[in-house]
């Protein structure tokens, strides 16, 4: 049995500081999110280690499956309100969905 993707869409990923979760859902959810995926994260980059051993240096990472034209949107935002304040990484990546009723 072959499974078959039903249509493109991008998944925008987006790895932040914890202590902005609550404004950033609020900000997606405004411009007409309606899912995503919330997820601690771990690593180290242009601000050094980021452990999650501290509340306040924890990161979370934030997954929305759209369309092209509203990630971009999204991306738009986040870079006007946040990326001067706050250690935020965004990208999209292409995927192919099942289930397209549920993006």
């Amino acid at each position: 049995m072959s499974v078959v993707a039903e249509e493109k869409r991008v998944l925008l990923s987006i790895v932040t500081e914890s202590v902005i979760e609550n404004a950033v859902l609020a900000d997606l959810g405004r411009r007409g999110v309606s899912g995503y995926t919330v997820t601690d994260a771990r690593g180290r980059g242009h601000r050094g280690v980021r452990d999650a051993n501290w509340d306040e240096a924890a990161n979370i990472r934030i997954e929305v499956v759209c369309r092209r034209e509203r990630a971009e949107a999204l991306l738009a935002h986040l870079r006007d309100h946040y990326y001067a304040n706050y250690a935020m990484v965004a990208w999209l990546h292409d995927v192919e969905v099942m289930r397209l009723d549920k993006f």
